[in-house]
């Protein structure tokens, strides 16, 4: 047997410092740094102290013993300071927040996600207010005779279909009669939204109801399509579109897409897929959207989108730029005017049809900036109404010249 003296003890410290630095070289995790040498000694010396108070023959004490419980102490705080290191401060507890969040979540919104039956296929919607009304997409029910709303409840209802418009992708139906204790999805603010922030998904992808999927915001500012061409072979499109990677799949179409307070952010539209099935990059009817247009479908049945009548070339590249003879690569640049239009009569003018050269570049709409045709489409969807006159801005021969233009209603 080993007893303690006072050069025991000092070895003794030694050696279980020399045994925590053979412990941290074989544990990654832990730097030398994270290992406070002074507390290791105070452990040393409080557990001496205490064997030396129960002993009564402190001569007799064995230092063999002593080592082996101060060394399990301090695998155990080595264990510590290794999860620590794997799982930062807060990690666990954030994974469990957000699970804690989804969940409580979906219980909120899911009885407010309906599925929608057509005679040719199936989509999704959610409750809008408290008087009926279902807001889908105009893809949804297209060239439908008859609706059917499926709630989460399990309760159905013949649906009867109130407006649609194909050029944001919004429709909405009225159903008589909700469920009992019934919440309709709030909607979030406007620009609320930013890449990065988690979103989650909820509909009926392949019919099947009730679907969550989680994901983020994977990029803003997107266009979609309208489902309907303009006049002079011109597509109209509709600006700041959200895209997430939360899987979309066929169903899904006309659910909402939701921030993690339960509100939605947009409204689930399209995928980008060779194959029609999720790869990664779905697209969402934003929120302002919803503001602007559902209103109008439930008061009117239809939205008037506010109409400058024009064609603008689809971005100026370098090449461009100097095929059209332009100053600078900023604006949008008019390739074409419908004859009598807003544009029209206001005097702005179109390139050339030959040479491509002598059109206008707006760089300008009341004083706002206009980088390319996004920006122009966007202040004129969100930020203007039919009938409003608006101060544009061009580029011509040199100089800048503002203009007057009131804006008519797109045909």
């Amino acid at each position: 047997m080993k007893t303690v003296t006072k050069r025991g003890i000092i070895f003794l410290t030694l050696f279980i410092l020399l045994a925590v630095s053979a412990c941290v070289s074989t544990t990654p995790e832990i730097t030398q740094a994270t290992v406070d040498t002074d507390a290791i000694t105070q452990i040393v010396l409080e557990e001496v102290e205490t064997r030396l108070a129960q002993d009564s023959d402190p001569a007799g004490t064995d230092i063999d013993a002593l080592a082996e419980t101060v060394l399990v102490e301090l695998e155990s705080r080595l264990d510590q300071e290794s999860e620590a290191a794997i799982n930062p401060e807060g990690t666990t507890g954030l994974t469990t927040d957000l699970q804690d969040t989804l969940i409580n979540l979906y219980q909120r919104a899911n009885p407010a996600v309906v599925y929608i039956i057509v005679p040719s296929g199936s989509g999704s919607g959610f409750v809008y207010g408290d008087q009926g009304y279902i807001v889908t997409n105009h893809h949804v029910v297209s060239g439908a005779q008859g609706y059917e709303v499926v709630f989460a409840s399990g309760e159905r209802r013949t649906a009867e279909l109130v407006g649609a418009d194909a050029d944001s992708d919004l429709a909405v139906l009225w159903v008589d009669g909700l469920p009992k204790d019934m919440t309709p999805l709030p909607l979030a603010a406007a620009d609320s939204l930013q890449v990065g922030q988690f979103v989650v998904a909820i509909g009926n992808p392949f019919g099947e109801q009730g679907s969550m999927t989680l994901g983020i915001v994977s990029g803003l500012d997107r266009s979609l399509r309208s489902q309907r061409e303009g006049i002079m072979g011109s597509s109209y499109s509709l600006p700041e579109v959200v895209q997430t990677d939360a899987p979309i799949n066929p169903g899904n179409s006309g659910g909402p897409l939701l921030n993690l307070d339960g509100e939605v952010v947009g409204v689930n539209s399209a995928i980008a897929s060779t194959t029609g099935t999720n790869s990664g990059v779905g697209f969402s009817i934003p929120v302002d959207a919803v503001r602007r247009v559902v209103p109008a479908l439930i008061d009117d049945g239809a939205y008037a989108y506010p109409y400058m009548g024009i064609s603008i070339a689809d971005g100026i590249s370098l090449d461009a730029q100097a095929q059209y003879g332009l100053p600078q690569t900023q604006g949008a640049y008019i390739v074409g005017l419908t004859p009598g239009g807003p544009a029209d009569q206001a005097r702005l003018i179109s390139a050339n049809a030959n040479t491509g050269r002598g059109g206008d570049l707006i760089v300008e709409i009341d004083g706002q900036a206009i980088d390319d045709f996004a920006d122009l489409n966007s202040y004129l969807v969100f930020h203007t109404t039919v009938g409003q006159t608006i101060e544009v801005t061009v580029l011509r021969d040199g100089g800048r010249v503002t203009l007057p233009l009131t804006l008519g209603e797109r045909p």
